[in-house]
């Protein structure tokens, strides 16, 4: 009988329930996983210069496909690392396999200076962990880490491999041949059509509040359609939530826009309504708590769910919209927005994506510039798909966009980012140009913290020096243009309308990765 290691198991499992992605930054206790790869081609593994490249990686990878990427990390320490961007994928029901290397099973009672905790580092943005006991448990515990990524909508999955178990010899168990098997479709929605058409009917101000996810959710194309019926039968309005995980969008779809992020905004959308219905999002909160306003925006009477976050949900829509005697939909087309000449403005910029994006872009979103004006606009640009920061863990915008780019190598990616939060994770650039990822990198350059002045001057607070400073990014500014050809990645500055609409000609013209500093 054939032998292996285990760590050539482990690879053999994960890849015969269908992992064929992972993103890694290994140790010394991943030693073996790496060595494994060598007689694989089945799995493709991309280097990322720091963890929180990596798990925003498989974020991206896991939106845009459905299925589990693997992340390689080291110890606790460097799945610590990557922690701020798993939250953001738990927030997005992104299914992730994050294989831990540990110590070797007899060093860990030495407390060696990598040693921690790893189970309670994981635990907050994992639902299902497990401390692999014993060679013979290596291959249950990698099939039963990729179900575990497919519950609950989907979730993080966190398996810790001790590095004496990754070298151990034993026999090759006979299903680690078996080809890749489909995995399991999406949890469906679960509609009493007779009680919700009940309570629309009843209703006089309905708002719809719609969830982000894959193709069968409240934001896909056809989920979308769906709701234009129902709000035109009941004239009633619709949002996507804040932060959606994915929502497809562009000509041809309905037109709705985000819900505000600032409580007054918000509560102007939803005050009104005496029905506020829940497809595939949460309850409406404010996203910090603020004097004067109720963090649940909606009180439990006004809500009605009709489905959960992760729940595929477009066949149960068609369902109620026949049932409420919705008329087809009618998509409505929408006018292009003109770039206005001269400095850069976030609608300047918005307005010349919009205009020059590609059919079947895919745009990952993050900052507050022109994130929303982008949004806002977006609806008259080719249809195309967003990515947005769904739990506000920053950088996760560079990395999310280079997951979906080797996901998807078939469609043009774009990072829509802003420079704070880019500077996160910028190291994200190495691995684009490394892998040679379409992937065209927008920098709105404001060399500010932008979203954290507006906080500071909100009830008409003045913006003190000492704070100013602390949310400059001035002296010195950086130099993206300099910094992303540090990483191998051509660049260009744009600073009016006129020179980004030609740049951005340029980049989607071309193969392989480009960064426009766009100065504000």
């Amino acid at each position: 009988m054939a032998r292996m290691t285990g760590a050539q198991a482990l690879w053999a499992a994960l890849a015969a329930k269908g992992v064929d992605t992972c993103f890694a930054n290994p140790g010394t206790t991943e030693l073996d996983m790496v060595r494994g790869l060598e007689l694989r081609n089945d799995v493709r593994c991309v280097l990322g210069l720091q963890e929180n490249i990596c798990t925003g990686g498989a974020d991206g990878y896991g939106r845009m496909t459905g299925r589990a990427a693997a992340t390689l990390l080291h110890l606790g320490p460097g799945f610590a690392n990557g922690i701020a961007n798993l939250h953001n994928a738990r927030r997005a029901h992104t299914p992730i396999v994050n294989v831990i290397g540990d110590h070797t099973s007899w060093h860990l009672k030495y407390d060696a200076p990598l040693t921690s905790d790893i189970e309670s580092l994981a635990r907050p943005v994992s639902g299902w962990v497990h401390r692999i006991a014993d060679p013979g448990d290596i291959v249950p515990a990698a099939h039963a880490a990729v179900a575990g990524s497919r519950a609950r909508g989907g979730q993080g999955a966190t398996l810790i491999f001790p590095a004496d178990f990754q070298a151990e010899l034993q026999d090759a168990p006979a299903d680690t041949a078996a080809a890749g098997e489909s995995l399991a479709d999406e949890a469906s929605a679960s509609i009493d059509l007779a009680a919700a058409v009940s309570r629309l009917r009843a209703a006089s101000h309905i708002v719809f509040l719609l969830g982000g996810g894959g193709e069968h959710s409240a934001l896909g194309a056809r989920g979308q359609c769906e709701v234009a019926r129902l709000c035109e039968a009941l004239g009633a309005t619709a949002y996507a939530e804040t932060f959606p995980s994915r929502s497809e969008r562009g000509q041809g779809l309905p037109a709705f826009g985000r819900l505000p992020y600032f409580p007054e905004p918000a509560r102007d959308v939803l005050d009104r309504a005496d029905l506020v219905v829940l497809i595939g999002a949460s309850a409406p909160i404010t996203y910090f708590g603020y004097a004067g306003h109720p963090s649940a925006l909606v009180e439990t009477e006004r809500l009605l769910v009709l489905s959960r976050p992760g729940e595929a949900v477009a066949t149960q829509l068609e369902q109620l919209a026949d049932a409420m005697q919705a008329p087809a939909y009618r998509a409505q087309s929408v006018a292009l927005p003109e770039v206005a000449p001269g400095p850069l403005t976030p609608a300047s910029i918005s307005s010349a994506l919009a205009r020059a994006l590609p059919k079947g872009a895919i745009v990952s979103v993050e900052g507050g510039t022109c994130g929303y004006p982008f949004y806002a606009v977006s609806a008259a640009a080719e249809t195309h798909t967003t990515l947005t920061n769904t739990g506000g863990a920053i950088g996760q915008g560079l990395p999310v966009a280079m997951g979906a780019a080797i996901a998807c190598p078939e469609r043009t990616v774009v990072g829509l980012l802003s420079d704070g939060s880019t500077q996160y994770t910028v190291q994200a650039l190495w691995t684009i140009a490394h892998e040679n990822l379409d992937v065209v990198v927008l920098i709105a350059a404001n060399h500010q913290y932008g979203i954290l002045r507006n906080e500071l001057r909100r009830d008409g607070k003045p913006l003190g020096a000492r704070a100013e400073t602390l949310t400059s990014l001035a002296n010195p500014c950086i130099d993206w243009v300099g910094l992303a050809r540090a990483y191998g990645v051509e660049a260009s500055r744009a600073q009016t309308g006129e020179e980004l609409v030609a740049q951005l000609e340029h980049a989607f013209s071309r193969r392989g990765p480009f960064l426009i500093e766009m100065s504000l």
